[in-house]
């Protein structure tokens, strides 16, 4: 396996997520968003070698694979010094790489945050708008889509779409997290 280059991207993704885990959880147990993660608690170490493996693996086989395109994406935050210093217009291209690659609603979602980042709240909106359909039972979407529309001033969609992201989740810790943000309302 180790000529697969999926099978190393994968690798690699898995170490990065791994060494951010310890950022991602507060003493109690609640979600740290990315923006907010102490980097000082990721192991840079295994980013290190986790990008090292990625880029070995791109070198040798020129063979893009959706792993390795997700951990590209990981490794931008991951190698960032800090969340404004992330290179949202890097990632952005990653997205469109992983769409032609592997095209599903969820990795819209997720380009749809580096849009965000880089064209601004409006063209990520924009970006959500077409998703509705596709992942309207998905509580991350009305989430995320809470979040802009807080961002870009509208205030009452904002609350309607993190009151349906909240009663969508099983998940305490992000229940945890929805009820706050509904909270400074």
């Amino acid at each position: 396996m180790p000529d697969e280059p999926e099978a190393a991207g994968l690798l690699a993704l898995i170490r990065l997520h791994r060494a951010r885990g310890a950022a991602r959880f507060d003493t109690r147990g609640n979600l740290v968003l990315l923006a907010d993660q102490d980097r000082a608690l990721w192991d840079h170490a295994a980013v290190a070698e986790a990008t090292a493996l990625l880029t070995r693996t791109a070198r040798a086989h020129r063979r893009p694979g959706p792993y390795q395109v997700q951990a590209a994406i990981v490794a931008c935050h991951a190698e960032a010094k800090s969340f404004a210093e992330t290179d949202w217009a890097q990632i952005l291209v990653l997205y469109d790489l992983l769409l032609r690659l592997a095209p599903s609603p969820v990795t819209r979602l997720h380009r749809a945050v580096a849009v965000r980042h880089v064209h601004g709240v409006r063209a990520a909106l924009e970006e959500l708008d077409g998703l509705g359909g596709a992942l309207d039972r998905y509580p991350l979407f009305h989430g995320t889509r809470a979040e802009l529309l807080r961002e870009a001033g509208r205030r009452d969609e904002a609350r309607e779409a993190g009151e349906r992201a909240l009663r969508m989740t099983a998940n305490p810790a992000q229940q945890a997290l929805l009820e706050q943000r509904l909270a400074w309302e």
